[in-house]
């Protein structure tokens, strides 16, 4: 254990916590294995269960149908789809859960993005019968485009296959090589059956050949953070707090939520976009004085300089980004509105909002086959690209690779203030994938 790791696990902070997204195709039981989940892990309360048992009831249903417990929506309830991301908070004896429950079809994959930019690991269900398709790969390229450390792979309904290892292997092995061309490190494949249970929380009786955790016993274990110490300190200033008070008549903090690193007092800082330099004063939390902060504690940090501070810039400890107007980025549109070259917009960036152009959009990625389609005018809800944009003021980014949290921003309209894309810095996916250029095509036809 790191000395950063031991001052924040002597100060009570080591409680775990993991924050996880589920993806699947439709008809794969995704909503039955997060309510299988919360159930046979004693996290429904009576009346949950209660009405769940009553609907299904009103259904015919012999027994209860634990998709309900998270398909909250009537028209989701009514069709037997997800379409909002649902969150469910739950616990065990070892961890603490979020669960981002995110939709299935196509036109909804938007609301996966969603659900899974800060999850730490995502849950990719199979339906056993049907092996990978088009949308498990969509939904392992958006887990790889948004840096998820952890990718699962629940091979589900293998009582339908009548539990047959060599299913699970074939499936397992085709979605391991192709998330591994996405660059994505640790997937860990799990055969289960959510409405028999098999292998969710309880081992299966069914499947011996199977030597490996069972669902909830790979969450609770899955390693879950960094050691903070290891990334620089990025401190997005929310408010500056001046009482100007006889008390407090010389107080000058800056507040708000630390996403990453360690700040400690007597750290040399820098004031981005402006450059101005400083050191770490002081350290308030929940009005008590520290000695350190780390990510993501919300505290007020004084400096020891009086430097002209507002909401939106970033203090930074350690090797600092270089502020540019200039942003490369890739996005992924979620508006029906279309996202055009040319379009100007809001971009937000941690606690700042800038104004901002669309210059060009590089390409278009082809998620069925991580082709980069380039010579597109326009996004249309869904779709995923590079784009450079020009902004009116200066940005402290940080690549999307590097820093999940001062790596990504979100445009908006500025007419309503509807949001339009989800953007982060930098390239999609740390291999490189084919390239097609659709106007050269064009010209040689």
């Amino acid at each position: 254990m790191s000395t950063t790791q031991a001052d924040i696990s002597q100060t009570g902070a080591a409680t775990s916590l993991l924050r996880f997204a589920t993806a699947g195709s439709v008809d794969d039981g995704k909503s039955t294995l997060v309510g299988r989940l919360l159930h046979d892990s004693k996290s429904v309360l009576a009346d949950q269960l209660e009405a769940v048992e009553h609907a299904s009831r009103r259904r015919g249903q012999d027994a209860p149908d634990l998709a309900l417990l998270t398909d909250g929506l009537r028209a989701e309830r009514e069709q037997g789809i997800t379409i909002d991301v649902a969150y469910r908070y739950f616990a065990t004896a070892r961890r603490r859960f979020i669960l981002a429950d995110t939709p299935g079809h196509v036109q909804y994959t938007r609301n996966m993005v969603t659900g899974a930019s800060t999850a730490e690991l995502a849950v990719v269900l199979v339906d056993a019968r049907n092996g990978v398709v088009e949308q498990t790969r969509r939904h392992a390229a958006v887990a790889a485009l948004l840096r998820v450390p952890h990718v699962v792979l629940a091979v589900n309904k293998m009582d339908l296959v009548e539990y047959a290892e060599p299913v699970f292997a074939r499936i397992a092995e085709e979605f391991t090589a192709y998330a591994a061309s996405l660059g994505v490190k640790d997937v860990v494949a799990v055969p289960i059956s959510a409405l028999a249970g098999d292998n969710v929380v309880e081992p299966s009786g069914n499947m011996d050949w199977y030597g490996g955790p069972t669902l909830l016993e790979h969450l609770e274990t899955v390693p879950v953070g960094s050691d903070p110490g290891v990334e620089p300190a990025r401190f997005p200033v929310q408010y500056v707090i001046r009482p100007q008070s006889e008390e407090f008549h010389d107080y000058r903090g800056y507040a708000g939520q630390l996403a990453s690193g360690v700040l400690r007092v007597g750290d040399p800082v820098t004031v981005l976009p402006s450059g101005h330099t400083s050191t770490v004063a002081a350290i308030d939390a929940l009005g008590v004085s520290a000695e350190l902060a780390w990510a993501p504690q919300s505290v007020t940090v004084r400096l020891t300089d009086d430097i002209d501070i507002s909401r939106g810039d970033l203090i930074a400890a350690g090797p600092a980004a270089t502020p540019t107007k200039d942003i490369e980025a890739t996005v992924c549109h979620l508006n029906e509105r279309p996202l055009n070259v040319g379009a100007r917009v809001l971009l937000k960036h941690t606690t700042r909002t800038v104004r901002a152009l669309v210059k060009e959009i590089s390409y278009r990625i082809d998620i069925d086959t991580l082709e980069q389609r380039s010579g597109a005018e326009g996004l249309n809800v869904n779709d995923i690209g590079h784009v450079v944009l020009r902004t009116a003021e200066p940005l402290a980014l940080d690549t999307y690779h590097d820093n999940r949290r001062t790596g990504s921003f979100i445009l908006i309209d500025p007419a309503d203030g509807t949001t339009l894309t989800a953007g982060m810095a930098g390239e999609a996916f740390d291999t490189i994938v084919s390239t097609t250029d659709a106007s050269i095509e064009e010209d040689w036809v």
